[in-house]
């Protein structure tokens, strides 16, 4: 299996020079900043606190706690943004806070609302930042004047307790709440993946098959008219309609092709994938080793994957032959596909490995791509496996 280099960790900087480079600027705008927005983040959940609990005896106290949870969400992605662009840090996303169902009642999802994870350690860090801030500041300010020298390296250890706090209070809670987070942002490719497939279906029975339809409705209407008084005309133009007909089917055929070939329901990965190889314009050698099926969904998107992988050596890699196997991994399907070609395949925006990552992306999926100057090009996806029966 041919892996991918492995990728810069995001989160590791440069070590701290004497030189005052522009990270040790950075760093020293964002602790100078620290104490105006930590007295910010401090009164804030002090008034939330106060508020909410002084007033929870009351209707409205609990709704107000709620409230203020709310607004603490949003100051803590606005330290996420500021930990992001100014430290480099990487610190993601939580999850949106589940509102419920209308049918759950008013108290159930007042009650989703005050055990809200994020919420509260949002205001937690809001309170610790104030003495931080102060600390921070101080030496930050002190430095630039007096400790100028050693100020990179002042600013790399006060920010490295900074980033240390915004991923242990800002980031997501745990693993099941961050796949939460992907599978959100996710469920929009979906979304417009099934559009844009709805809309080239459309479009092509609109210009294809449908259009031919007409054109054959209408020549079998001349047809019957001539019937009587020019026979043989009449034999013709039916004719010419059989032919258009088999032309028709042929279109509907190979739209439905693109939607589910009928030989990938029929007989699996195996036989399908060997057809679509079969049509590739370079010799192609096909290894399944599944001894089950996955689930119709996986199944259908790792028929479609290397179809499209294949189109693209098709057309653009010059290769004289290719390989695609197909085998599975503990809990997963993996796919590989090779060719001998001129490599240096790019998955920038827009293009179609760009989109083929997004699709695998939104079900859980990851696509790796090796490519390098004079090849040879080798893509590695993994799709989940799900059982067929438990589909």
């Amino acid at each position: 299996m041919t892996m991918s280099p492995s990728l810069p960790d995001p989160d590791r900087l440069p070590p701290a020079r004497i030189a005052l480079d522009r990270w040790t600027w950075r760093e020293v705008a964002y602790l100078l900043a620290n104490l105006p927005l930590a007295v910010v983040g401090f009164v804030y959940t002090v008034l939330v606190i106060a508020v909410g609990a002084g007033l929870s005896v009351t209707v409205i106290g609990l709704p107000l706690l709620v409230g203020g949870l709310q607004g603490s969400r949003l100051l803590g992605r606005l330290e996420r943004r500021r930990a992001r662009g100014m430290l480099g840090v990487r610190v993601e996303e939580p999850s949106p806070l589940a509102r419920g169902h209308r049918d759950q009642g008013f108290f159930a999802r007042l009650l989703a609302g005050l055990k809200d994870p994020v919420g509260w350690r949002a205001l937690l860090y809001g309170f610790i930042r104030l003495p931080w801030g102060v600390l921070t500041f101080a030496v930050t300010l002190v430095s630039l004047f007096v400790l100028w020298p050693v100020l990179p390296f002042i600013t790399r250890g006060l920010t490295t307790v900074d980033r240390a706090m915004a991923r242990g209070l800002l980031s997501p809670s745990d693993e099941l709440e961050r796949r939460i987070a992907e599978l959100e942002s996710d469920r929009g490719v979906v979304v417009d993946t099934a559009a844009a497939d709805l809309r080239r279906i459309e479009r092509d029975l609109h210009d294809g098959a449908q259009a031919r339809l007409v054109a054959l409705a209408m020549g079998l209407g001349l047809a019957k008219e001539k019937l009587t008084d020019d026979p043989e005309a009449a034999a013709r133009m039916v004719d010419e309609a059989h032919g258009e007909i088999k032309v028709a089917l042929q279109e509907l055929r190979d739209l439905a092709r693109g939607i589910h070939p009928a030989v990938l329901t029929d007989r699996g990965l195996d036989a399908a994938l060997s057809a679509i190889a079969s049509r590739c314009t370079v010799p192609v050698k096909v290894s399944v080793g599944l001894r089950g099926r996955p689930a119709e969904a996986i199944e259908g998107i790792a028929y479609f994957t290397v179809s499209e992988l294949l189109q693209n050596i098709s057309k653009h890699s010059g290769a004289r032959s290719a390989s695609v196997d197909v085998w599975r991994s503990a809990d997963r399907l993996m796919l590989q596909v090779t060719d001998d070609g001129g490599g240096g395949a790019r998955m920038g925006g827009g293009s179609g490995l760009a989109g083929l990552a997004e699709r695998l992306d939104a079900v859980d999926g990851v696509f790796v791509l090796d490519s390098p100057e004079g090849g040879p090009t080798t893509v590695t996806a993994e799709l989940p496996w799900r059982d067929r029966a438990a589909a």
